[in-house]
């Protein structure tokens, strides 16, 4: 069995060394999995070009597989089959999955605050509220340290973000003094946001953080107690979130895009269209300016 499910560990080393995220290499090895599992547990080396391509239309046209979904088995696929095996087929070169351009949901600040505040354990409150003010993704969070956190310039360094960089993000006042409680309260020496088992005790000597599945789970309990029906809604959103929101205050896009950790701006671009107030403040000008017409 070792031998035959080999390709697995050269698959999670060679994402590891190319950078990609933890939740990527996940994605990318499920990916390449269920495509040995569709041919009776053939060892990747050995799958054909013309059995791929057969594979690729099975899932598309009988499977039914989203755009989304297909772009994930390409990309995953594709990966290992040109960056470990090179085999630089002809497939690849024209194969591509179409992006469907959803838009993100959002919260307005009033229903943000009103999941928070039905966060009943002050450890998965205090991570949610840190995921908003500083625009963070879940494993981000998850894997800050005490050291992170800069006080005297107050600002978080977040190391090892999407795509293997490292950033700095503002940290709100009020933020650092729920962090500075919520710290106190098990003094772990490394881990900020430390794995919680009965007590505090127990958070204080753990080395791991935090389970992602535990702050989901407290995420839609407090969405579903503040009657918050929106489709789309996860711990992420809080990151849609504070994007838009600091749009809507009037904070320039380029700071928006370094504070998210985006590389292109295009990307940080979508949250043009999760808000009006760009187009309110337009009308008002064109207003002022066209008045003595």
């Amino acid at each position: 069995m070792a031998d035959s499910n080999h390709w697995f560990q050269k698959s999670i080393n060679s994402l590891s060394l190319n950078g990609k995220a933890e939740r990527t290499q996940e994605a990318y090895t499920r990916a390449l999995r269920m495509l040995c599992e569709f041919h009776g547990n053939k060892p990747p080396e050995a799958i054909t070009e013309p059995e791929l391509e057969a594979y690729f239309l099975h899932r598309k046209n009988v499977d039914g597989w989203s755009s989304n979904t297909m772009r994930i088995c390409y990309c995953g696929i594709r990966f290992y089959f040109v960056k470990v095996l090179a085999r630089n087929w002809q497939l690849f070169n024209y194969l591509r999955a179409r992006t469907e351009s959803r838009l993100p949901a959002i919260l307005s600040e009033d229903e943000v605050r009103a999941i928070l505040a039905h966060v009943h354990t002050t450890h998965n409150r205090a991570f949610l509220a840190t995921v908003y003010a500083c625009g963070l993704r879940l494993q981000e969070a998850l894997y800050l340290e005490v050291s992170d956190i800069d006080s005297a310039r107050m600002m978080i360094h977040v190391h090892r973000g999407k795509g293997a960089k490292d950033r700095y993000v503002p940290l709100p006042h009020a933020s650092l003094e729920r962090l500075r409680a919520h710290w106190c309260s098990h003094r772990n020496p490394r881990l900020l946001f430390p794995a919680w088992g009965r007590d505090s005790r127990s958070a204080g000597a753990a080395e791991m953080p935090m389970a992602k599945s535990s702050v989901q789970g407290a995420f839609r309990q407090a969405k579903f107690e503040a009657g918050i029906k929106k489709r789309g809604v996860s711990v992420h959103t809080l990151r849609h979130c504070y994007a838009t929101h600091l749009l809507e205050a009037g904070v320039n896009l380029r700071v928006i895009q370094r504070h998210l950790g985006h590389s292109s701006l295009e990307t940080t671009m979508v949250y043009l269209h999760l808000t009006h107030k760009g187009t309110e403040d337009a009308y008002a000008l064109i207003d002022a300016v066209m008045k003595d017409l």
